[in-house]
C-alpha cells in the first residue's frame, strides 16, 4: 500500500489535481507597486493614481479605538483601496522610532486604525490622476498614537 498523506482526491476522468494553481509570487497589483517602491526614487512621479477618502465608520465609543487611535478623515494618492490604508498607516509613528514594543508583530502598522475596515471606511472620489504623488494629500495624522515605555 502507498503511503500517501495527500488530501487531494481523484475522480472521474478529470485531470490529476496536483493541488497547486497557476498564480504566480509577486505578480498582484501590491506586490508589483512594492517592488516599484523599491527600484523608484521617492520622487519618481507620473504614476496613474487614485484618490481616496479614508474615513472613521465607528461609532466615537467603540472599543476598537481604544487600541489604535483615529485621526479623523484622511486624503491620500494611492494605487488602490488597499494601497490607501497602507499609504496612511505609514505616515504613523512605527515602535521602532519610540522606546516601545509592538504586540503581536515587528511593526505596529498592521496595527493602525487605517488597516480596520470596522474602524475605517475607503471612498475612492478621483481616478487615473498622474499628477499626484502616492501619499497623504490631507488630513492631520498625530504622532502620538504609540507612547513609550520609558520616559526621558
Amino acid at each position: 500500500m502507498e503511503n500517501d498523506m495527500s488530501n487531494v482526491s481523484r475522480t472521474g476522468k478529470e485531470e490529476i489535481n496536483n493541488a497547486t494553481s497557476q498564480t504566480t509570487f509577486g505578480k498582484s497589483v501590491e506586490s508589483q507597486a512594492q517592488i516599484q517602491d523599491a527600484q523608484a526614487s521617492p520622487d519618481a512621479g507620473g504614476e496613474m493614481l487614485n484618490i481616496y477618502r479614508l474615513e472613521p465608520i465607528a461609532a466615537p465609543d467603540d472599543p476598537r479605538w481604544d487600541n489604535s487611535p483615529g485621526h479623523g478623515t484622511v486624503v491620500v494618492a494611492a494605487r488602490t483601496a488597499g494601497d490607501a490604508r497602507i499609504v496612511a498607516a505609514a505616515r504613523e509613528l512605527d515602535f521602532m522610532e519610540v522606546d516601545a514594543a509592538p504586540a503581536e508583530d515587528v511593526t505596529t502598522v498592521n496595527a493602525s486604525a487605517f488597516r480596520d475596515d470596522k474602524l475605517y471606511t475607503v471612498i475612492e472620489i478621483e481616478r487615473h490622476r498622474g499628477d499626484v504623488t502616492r501619499g497623504v494629500l490631507d488630513g492631520a495624522i498625530a504622532v502620538d498614537t504609540i507612547r513609550p515605555v520609558q520616559s526621558d
